[in-house]
């Protein structure tokens, strides 16, 4: 791939992987540094589940709000106080699974930590794989900002957090054409959790048998490469870009992180990068649910400067 006004792309770092590394690499279960694998992702849906539970038994909430009119085209919506208030920064999170697993119903971590410090807080479901195509579910979650934008047009921003796979449909957000949805969301911040960036390395791995990705389905919805291509920021609203990724994710999840972050800065946005000391791809994501972690109080010093 040739970068405009940069000449040939260098050779990826993951391409000198083997294909036994590289399964390995982009295996998120196997570098947990605390429990075994299996452990790992039972807890991570309990503990998901929980604060779900949680959230829609103490909060103020819209639930199964329809943004779309395809079956898993929902989402739920928390609120601050008792009353639906519409003059509020709202935080929408995508949760991750690798493109083919996960719930809005068990994606609800952030909601206590945040709707306590007056943020409304979405949790947006969108169609997996084997049913969604990675195409439909990046036109899934631009409907589901167009859709809180327009409900709720006095909001006081519209930040986006996704973890994983959702870090990757946040990021997608960046090279939306919101032209065409007759709207531009009040985006102010977007929050990018241990994602990944260029898919190409997911083709060639066990990941992409539900996904079925060509090579040309990654380079299309890569926004490393996407952005790379644009050198320069597109026109909008300035958002602040917050780029984080666990100490223990694998060192492809490192280089993917880092690689956006640059890119982003490159390309103008205000952007910063972070690596959150001492948790791996799914204890980063846990941290959320409590108001003193080091990610929460990131997201929130993020939200709160820019009101």
């Amino acid at each position: 791939m040739e970068v405009p006004g940069r000449g040939p792309r260098a050779e990826a770092p993951w391409k000198r992987l083997s294909a036994e590394e590289l399964e390995r690499q982009y295996c998120p279960s196997r570098w947990v540094i605390r429990r075994g694998a299996e452990e790992t992702l039972k807890m991570y849906s309990h503990l998901g589940d929980k604060a779900t539970k949680k959230a829609r038994a103490t909060r103020k909430s819209l639930l199964h709000v329809p943004y779309g009119d395809g079956e898993g085209e929902k989402l739920d919506i928390y609120f601050p106080g008792e009353v639906a208030a519409e003059a509020l920064p709202f935080c929408l999170f995508l949760h991750g699974g690798y493109w083919q697993s996960g719930s809005k119903d068990m994606s609800a971590f952030m909601v206590d930590p945040l709707t306590a410090r007056g943020v409304a807080v979405v949790v947006v479901a969108y169609d997996i794989a084997p049913k969604g195509t990675l195409d439909q579910m990046i036109n899934q979650v631009t409907r589901s900002v167009v859709f809180v934008q327009k409900k709720y047009p006095c909001n006081e921003g519209l930040y986006l957090c996704g973890h994983s796979a959702g870090a990757h449909l946040a990021a997608m957000m960046l090279l939306a054409n919101w032209t065409k949805h007759g709207v531009t969301p009040n985006l102010k911040g977007f929050f990018l959790v241990s994602g990944i960036y260029d898919l190409e390395p997911i083709v060639h791995t066990t990941q992409n048998a539900p996904l079925l990705l060509t090579p040309e389905d990654a380079r299309r919805n890569s926004p490393q490469l996407l952005l790379e291509a644009a050198l320069t920021r597109p026109s909008g609203p300035a958002c602040h870009m917050l780029v984080t990724v666990g100490q223990h994710d694998s060192p492809e999840f490192h280089r993917q992180s880092r690689e956006i972050f640059q890119t982003l800065r490159r390309g103008g946005w205000d952007a910063s990068f972070e690596e959150i000391h001492n948790v791996d791809h799914f204890e980063i994501i846990w941290s959320l649910t409590q108001q003193d972690s080091v990610l929460t109080q990131m997201i929130l010093s993020t939200i709160f400067r820019e009101l």
